[in-house]
């Protein structure tokens, strides 16, 4: 690590509390560790970009402009005092965090020289590591302010292209595999980061209500044609509101937005449990319609309500999911099992297949196994990412296997 001295002349800036996203580089020799350590900053809120070498650092410092450099520590790993000397001249302001195994000489070396020459070393993160320690690590780089309050209003959220759908997996409960995705709509807000939709989902009355819902239906289908592009094709789930399908000419269009592609398998419309059961005679009229072109209405968030579908000649359904608040611990909880088990029994009363969202544990995949769901999705099997994360994802292993 010879020669950072002769670059360290003048002391470095000190680096301010940010208000918009923050920005951090993950430096490793190994992708899969990028790749890992990349998910979790954006799980917390950072923008990410990846180097395995000092040239690529150079290139990120000038063109990204990060906040946050972590640093990947091991011995057949990338050198570190190469990485440290380009930071100390390119008068680098941010934090550093070394990340290493405990107790390791390299990461002991690289926190006393980045400290002598004027670096903003923070506390060595040793692995393995739990996500929390992590964001206590990084936790002066996270935005000061609070999620908007009043509500961000989505019009100007459209206009200005801050709304994308994040994908999350749909899993068949006995084999594990991976059977479709969930699309949900998040907010990439230039200041507060990604915003989750109860602070931009509109009112029905809302002149962009509708508007919200042709942003969904198009860019499902344009993500569709990526993922297709990327991988094997993936079945996709909507979330609509009952009252857009009664828009005039609504479903009509919906019907004639869907891909010709032989590898499409179809498009599933989740509406919430409260708008499906009052407006059972309108989407049993428009379900049959659906179906011709590859659309299929499943009812979301059933819970107690369950039995209002009871006593039914036909639901228009072919599928049912289960509120998460009664599958989540549902193993050991008498009273979530209950509403569990009458879902599941209702959907094959119906012909329809049964869903467990909020599956969080392998004892929650254990009860709802025994108890009958078709298919799971929970943060067993990850949570809800950007498209191109997701793309990235390989499921094609089993939860047991993964470990």
């Amino acid at each position: 690590m010879e020669g950072i001295g002769q670059l360290a002349g003048r002391s470095l800036k000190t680096f301010g509390r940010r208000k918009m996203m923050p920005r951090a580089c993950v430096a490793d020799s190994k992708r899969h560790l990028r790749a890992f350590m990349s998910e979790v900053l954006e799980d917390l809120g950072f923008v990410t970009s990846e180097c395995s070498g000092a040239g690529e650092l150079q290139a990120v410092l000038g063109s990204e402009l990060p906040d946050l450099i972590l640093l990947g520590i091991a011995a057949d790993g990338i050198e570190p005092g190469r990485f440290l000397e380009i930071l100390v001249r390119e008068a680098f302001d941010g934090k550093v965090l070394a990340v290493g195994a405990r107790d390791s000489i390299i990461v002991k070396a690289v926190q006393q020289v980045g400290e002598e020459y004027g670096l903003a070393m923070l506390p060595p993160l040793t692995t393995p590591f739990a996500a929390e320690t992590l964001r206590e690590r990084v936790a002066m780089l996270l935005p000061d302010e609070p999620v908007p309050s009043p509500a961000v209003h989505v019009g100007e959220a459209l206009h200005a292209g801050w709304l994308e759908l994040w994908y999350q997996s749909k899993i068949e409960a006995r084999s594990l595999v991976r059977r479709g995705a969930e699309a949900l709509v998040r907010m990439r807000h230039p200041t507060w980061g990604v915003v989750p939709p109860a602070y931009f989902i509109p009112e029905s009355h809302d002149p962009h209500f509708r508007d919200l819902s042709e942003f969904v239906i198009e860019r499902a289908l344009q993500d569709w044609h990526y993922l297709l592009e990327r991988q094997s094709a993936v079945d996709l789930s909507i979330n609509l509101p009952a009252p857009y399908l009664r828009e005039p000419q609504a479903v009509r269009d919906l019907c004639r937005r869907m891909p010709t592609h032989p590898a499409f398998g179809g498009l599933t419309i989740e509406i919430a449990s409260g708008e499906a059961i009052r407006d059972l005679d309108f989407l049993t009229e428009i379900a049959r319609e659906m179906r011709f072109h590859n659309i299929g209405l499943s009812i979301d968030n059933l819970g107690a309500n369950w039995p209002e579908l009871m006593g039914l000649d036909k639901i228009p359904f072919i599928k049912l999911k289960a509120d998460r608040q009664f599958v989540t611990g549902c193993g050991n909880d008498r009273l979530k099992r209950t509403v569990c088990r009458h879902i599941v029994e209702l959907a094959q009363g119906y012909g329809a297949r049964a869903v467990a969202e909020g599956v969080e544990s392998r004892g929650d995949l254990m009860a709802v196994n025994e108890l009958g769901f078709d298919l799971v999705q929970g943060y067993l099997f990850g949570k809800p990412m950007p498209l191109k994360k997701f793309a990235r994802s390989a499921l094609t292993q089993t939860v047991m296997e993964r470990g």
